[in-house]
């Protein structure tokens, strides 16, 4: 019987301490700042408007057709649809009512102004690395210069238990990343200021690194292992590996990079989907000096255990085939009737307008889920200044699922590449991923 009662007191202390700690560690990990912020201040909100747009904070918190900033954009998570939030400084629905105080806590450290924890699609773990300086310009940009807007934030989708916030905040302690920026080892000055866009405000980390069992990055700045930027497939989307090896960047020169960054392409191939929407609204602002440092320590990264620093070998022996009429396997037929027109018989595209096909390393990835989605669904460039043609992939959705995999098992494995096949299975169950897609949150009258 004492054993039985002292089972159930700890049980019971238990439950109390998990409880009490929902709220008692957000006080602990992210204490409130005592600082006077002259949210006034021309400079300070110009230098706030370069961080948000290098954060990309207006492709989240938009919906498409909706005001800016006003959030609404769904996002599909593994339990529901989240829905991004009002960060207009509207002072009942958005965040006209934050001091900085308030501000900063949400964005380095995920803690709504009631104390609630925010949900991780915030990348909060990814900018806790911002100086206390960047912070306080984006608060001067965001109260000062950005248009209130009356919308109300709309719920999720997750059931109950899942949508408890509070408990959140263990997720927090084990892995909301509450650190602060290490200058890389021997980084020269550029890298570092690399270094601190990619891993801070550029976030780059929370869609190139995959993530855990606890839908956690698994590394938040490079180390031994290189999990970091290595890849990851999100919404049907696998953003590629961004390390210097030969599944990622290996081939690419730092001037390469730095052009993907600033316009969506380079000679070797464009931004489509998710990346597109990044360069249109956030990389394509970067300065020439910050595109570079992002480029030059990308560029740096050392590849993973068991991968090498160079590109695979090319060798093609499908375009004099092509040239010939001497395929006539169902993916070579298929090639030749709908994608030979823009990205040619050789496989070379284009420069700047059609991506070519041989050598790109999304074409090749081990994932081929982005193939699969632009292919399905189509998608247009980047619009930036320094292109003035857009091309758009077409969808092919029309085209039954054993056509697109024979299709895209050619190109995967024609003029050097070598992929993986794709199963007709792998089509379908894309159509599945896009056919799933939520619906955005867009109000029909806002102030």
């Amino acid at each position: 019987m004492n054993v039985l009662k002292l089972g159930v007191a700890a049980v019971a202390i238990g439950v109390l301490v998990a409880v009490g700690g929902c709220y008692v560690a957000p006080i602990l990990l992210a204490p409130r700042l005592s600082v006077q912020v002259n949210a006034a201040d021309p400079a300070l909100i110009e230098k706030g408007r370069y961080i948000a747009q290098a954060s990309d904070c207006v492709a989240c918190h938009t919906a498409p057709g909706g005001k800016a900033f006003a959030g609404g954009l769904a996002m599909k998570t593994p339990i529901g649809t989240i829905y991004s939030t009002n960060i207009t400084p509207d002072k009942d629905t958005g965040i006209g009512s934050y001091d900085f105080a308030d501000f900063e806590r949400a964005v380095r450290h995920g803690i709504r102004k009631d104390g609630a924890p925010l949900y991780p699609a915030m990348p909060y773990v990814s900018y806790a690395v911002l100086t206390d300086e960047d912070v306080q310009a984006l608060y001067a940009y965001f109260v000062s210069a950005v248009q209130p807007v009356a919308q109300q934030n709309q719920a999720s989708t997750i059931p109950w238990p899942q949508n408890m916030r509070q408990p959140l905040v263990w997720w927090q302690m084990l892995f909301g990343g509450h650190h602060r920026f290490t200058t890389p080892e021997g980084a020269t000055p550029e890298v570092a200021r690399g270094a601190y866009i990619v891993e801070g405000a550029g976030h780059c980390g929370a869609c190139h690194t995959p993530r855990g069992i606890a839908f956690q990055e698994v590394a938040l700045t490079d180390g031994a292992g290189g999990e970091f930027l290595s890849g990851s497939e999100l919404e049907g989307w696998y953003a590629k590996d961004l390390r210097h090896e030969d599944s990622g960047l290996a081939g690419w020169s730092q001037q390469d990079i730095a052009d993907f960054v600033k316009t969506g392409r380079n000679a070797r191939t464009a931004a489509f989907g998710s990346m597109a929407d990044v360069v249109e609204h956030s990389t394509q602002h970067l300065s020439d000096a910050d595109a570079a440092a992002v480029a030059a320590y990308l560029v740096s990264r050392a590849p993973r255990p068991g991968h090498t620093a160079s590109a695979p070998q090319m060798v093609d022996t499908t375009s004099a085939k092509l040239l010939d009429s001497a395929d006539h396997s169902p993916g070579a037929l298929g090639y030749v009737a709908y994608c030979a027109a823009c990205h040619r018989l050789n496989g070379q595209g284009t420069a700047r307008i059609f991506p070519a096909l041989a050598g790109n390393s999304v074409v090749a990835a081990e994932n081929a889920s982005s193939l699969i989605q632009v292919t399905l669904a189509g998608g247009a460039m980047a619009r930036t200044p320094a292109d003035k043609m857009r091309p758009s992939m077409p969808e092919l959705a029309k085209l039954d699922d054993k056509t697109i995999a024979d299709i895209l098992t050619f190109v995967r494995s024609s003029w050097g590449n070598k992929a993986s096949p794709v199963a007709p299975g792998d089509v379908a169950a894309m159509r599945g991923e896009i056919a799933g897609k939520p619906d955005d949150y867009v109000p029909a009258k806002v102030n």
